[in-house]
C-alpha cells in the first residue's frame, strides 16, 4: 500500500492552538504529515520565517510522523 502522505500549508503566524488540533488530528489520518510554513507578502509578520519555523518544529515534536 502506498504511504498516505498529507499536506498543512500555513504562515503560522503565529502558530495558535487551532493549527496544533488540526497538526493532531491530520496526523492520526496519514502516514506523514508535512506542515508547509509560508510567507505572505500582503502581510506584515508578526514572527520572522526562521521563528516560525522553530515554533512549528518545536510543538510538532510530539508527533512521529510530521515533518
Amino acid at each position: 500500500m502506498a504511504e498516505r502522505i498529507g499536506v498543512y500549508p500555513g504562515t503560522f503566524d503565529p502558530l495558535t492552538l487551532g493549527h496544533l488540533d488540526i497538526i493532531r488530528r491530520g496526523a492520526r489520518l496519514v502516514d506523514r504529515l508535512v506542515i508547509g510554513v509560508t510567507t505572505n507578502p500582503s502581510k506584515e509578520p508578526m514572527f520572522s520565517l526562521e521563528e516560525r519555523l522553530a515554533m512549528v518544529r518545536r510543538e510538532a515534536a510530539e508527533f512521529g510522523n510530521v515533518s
